[in-house]
């Protein structure tokens, strides 16, 4: 039962002041580190771009050449980067009432594209120069230029690393795992120049090709890594756990269901759950409750927590029983699926066992046959006069987890 002060979504997204959870840091430092992080991207590989242009040039190599331009691409890259922190930043408004810190995740996606992209034209590149190959001249600038280049992305990578963990950022890391890409491709192109100055094979389209395999798998590899924030994955089991653990916690509460955890972007989470109290409690006592654990977690965590109120029987006997009984039949068909909302209404010729089962969301059964089961099992286990009327919820926090 959510309170009618919070009841409106954006408005506590807009009005409701947060510190910083552990583990996070202000929106406004945030902003500013990834600006940071993208102009020095910008900077480093828009002047390792210029330097290995004129070293392929020089040495009319097409593998050194392809190596500058995705250096190039790296910059804009960073440009994008840059430009994603400054827009994730704005503040919820009227279309965007969870703010806009998706933004980043769109970044990292078009990072992702443009990495891909430029594997696929270099490949294309290169395999021109393996059909119609012309000997490249490697020198000792051509090295010092390539050694400097692997150095200076070895660097970049730890320092985008670095700040992206700190800020928890999805774009750093694309961008840091892209710097990693290119230090391999730029080490191959180092190798195969070696290769070819000592041997005097011809290897320049080869090294290319390897070059824009590289970059090509290193692309689709970001694509699916940033999709799936877009997409919406499943919470990690820790945090799950811990909203789990601090929600029982509280005097008065005792079970818990329905689980529901949304990421909008970095200080941008939202949760719902229901929540169960004794039903013979006052509702304004258990009202309080649900407001207090709210109220903490937004406080404590930044998590904007909605929670429903669900009394249960718990000094009825007779109904606790049905309902272990119920949720052992259950158990037996997975261990994965829990009982809740259980309600009975007695009559003089049959009992009807109202309940809700939560199971995992890629359960194989569909509801129909499952439900026929449970209550085969009810009519078997328990008895003939017991009828059950069944809701089957998906839970979006839980897999099959079958031995």
């Amino acid at each position: 039962m959510k309170n009618n002060n919070n009841s409106n979504i954006s408005n506590s997204v807009n009005m409701t002041p947060q510190r910083p959870s552990d583990g996070e840091i202000s929106p406004s430092v945030r902003i500013k580190a990834g600006n940071t992080a993208g102009i020095v991207g910008i900077c480093v590989n828009f002047t390792l771009c210029v330097i290995k242009l004129i070293a392929g040039i020089i040495s009319g190599s097409v593998a050194v050449i392809a190596d500058s331009v995705n250096n190039l691409s790296d910059a804009g890259s960073s440009v994008i980067t840059a430009i994603s922190f400054k827009m994730s930043g704005k503040p919820a408004d009227s279309e965007h009432p969870y703010g806009h810190a998706r933004l980043e995740y769109i970044a990292g996606l078009i990072v992702s594209f443009v990495v891909t992209i430029l594997g696929v034209e270099l490949g294309k590149s290169s395999i021109e120069a393996i059909i119609s190959p012309e000997k490249a001249v490697y020198g000792a600038l051509t090295f010092i230029i390539l050694g400097i280049s692997v150095a200076a992305k070895v660097g970049l990578a730890l320092y985008y690393k670095a700040v992206g963990r700190k800020i928890h950022s999805v774009s750093l890391d694309a961008a840091a795992a892209d710097s990693i890409s290119d230090v391999m491709s730029t080490s191959v192109v180092i190798i195969g120049a070696v290769i070819s100055r000592i041997s005097g094979i011809v290897l320049d389209g080869w090294l290319g090709a390897a070059v824009a395999a590289l970059i090509l798998y290193s692309g689709i590899k970001l694509i699916i890594e940033t999709s799936n924030p877009l997409l919406g994955i499943a919470p990690d089991p820790a945090t799950i756990r811990d909203i789990s653990d601090k929600i029982l916690s509280y005097d008065g509460v005792i079970g818990m269901h329905d689980l529901m955890i949304h990421n909008y972007g970095s200080g941008r989470r939202f949760a719902s759950a229901h929540v169960e109290v004794p039903a013979k409690r006052d509702i304004l006592e258990s009202h309080d409750i649900i407001d207090n654990i709210e109220n903490d977690f937004l406080r404590d965590e930044g998590l904007h927590m909605v929670l429903h109120l669900d009394p249960v029987e718990n000094d009825n006997e007779q109904i606790m029983e049905l309902r272990r009984s119920v949720q052992d039949i259950v158990g037996l068909l997975s261990p994965n699926m829990d009982v809740h909302d259980f309600r009975v209404v007695f009559g003089t010729t049959h009992t009807n066992l109202i309940f809700d089962i939560t199971i995992p969301i890629d359960y194989p059964e569909n509801d129909a046959e499952l439900c026929h089961r449970i209550s085969h099992g009810v009519k078997g286990l328990i008895g003939e006069q017991y009828n059950t009327v069944i809701t089957v919820d998906r839970n979006y926090d839980r897999t099959v987890n079958e031995n």
